[in-house]
């Protein structure tokens, strides 16, 4: 974890579970999330065709994060140079992994789709946010179990205060296929069945974004025990958890509006550990400096 003590701007953040809305979660859209195979209504339709549920549902959280109207873009994303993207997801391309394993031993590597090939690779949907919104800068996967959603967010802050990069998209994401279900099953403490979720996070120096939000983000530190969540959770976000409750957080924050009491927000579980941190909402003046 980071030992760099500054705080980020939080300048943009969206949440995205299929058939949740604003009402249900904070953060999410205001009618209902699509599912995954109808995520045309969010992105269009150019460059979905073989993409994984996980990868359809980040582009999602993503294009809402950056404020996009739905549909095709019209244009490159302004300032997308040397920005990075971080994505946490444990269960992400599983059972892409494991339809093209049984391919090949079933048959042979001939058979392997030309879609499903590219979806085997272990970041995947880090690369397919990078290429379709054209951030050039540091890609980086996270699979490091419960707390991965946050760690995601500590690799995040680290680029950013070592100069690697003045911004970064940090997605968090879990599908709820069938081999992704037995698998997260298979965790002592999981809390309910996986769900599929997505959450987005623009961080940054103060102004990189061009939209500050006045929100501040501490440094992401191992914690002792679990942090309840601000709402109740329709399942387990696994990996996703740690990045979806901060884009919950912000927007309750936001919504309250500037306090200076900060916020905690954790995520983990008793195999993997525990991490933690906090948000703080200050005024908008503060928020430009």
């Amino acid at each position: 974890m980071s030992t760099d003590t500054r705080e980020l701007a939080l300048d943009g953040w969206a949440v995205y579970v299929p058939g949740l809305s604003a009402a249900d979660l904070p953060g999410s859209p205001e009618t209902p999330a699509c599912r995954p195979e109808d995520a045309k209504e969010v992105l269009g339709r150019k460059g979905l065709l073989g993409k994984e549920p996980s990868t359809r549902l980040a582009l999602c959280a993503v294009h809402r994060a950056l404020g996009l109207p739905p549909g095709p873009l019209a244009g490159p994303v302004p300032d997308a140079a040397g920005t990075a993207v971080v994505v946490a997801s444990n269960l992400g391309n599983v059972e892409t992994v494991c339809t093209v394993l049984g391919d090949m031993r079933e048959r042979s590597g001939s058979v392997v789709s030309v879609l499903d090939a590219p979806n085997a690779s272990s970041n995947v949907i880090a690369s397919t946010v990078a290429i379709r919104y054209g951030f050039t800068g540091p890609n980086l996967a996270v699979c490091s179990g419960a707390t991965a959603g946050l760690d995601a967010v500590a690799l995040a802050s680290r680029l950013v205060r070592a100069g690697r990069a003045r911004r970064a998209v940090v997605v968090g994401v879990e599908p709820a296929d069938p081999v992704a279900v037995r698998l997260a099953a298979l965790r002592e403490d999981a809390p309910a069945p996986l769900t599929a979720a997505a959450g987005c996070l623009l961080l940054g120096l103060p102004g990189a974004w061009r939209r500050p939000e006045g929100l501040r983000i501490g440094p992401v530190v191992r914690a002792a025990g679990p942090v309840t969540p601000f709402h109740a959770e329709p399942g387990d976000f696994y990996g996703a958890a740690g990045v979806v409750r901060l884009a919950v957080a912000a927007a309750r924050l936001t919504a309250v509006g500037p306090s200076e009491t900060p916020v905690a927000v954790g995520c983990g579980d008793a195999e993997d550990g525990w991490a933690g941190t906090h948000l703080t909402l200050v005024r908008r003046a503060e928020a430009l400096a």
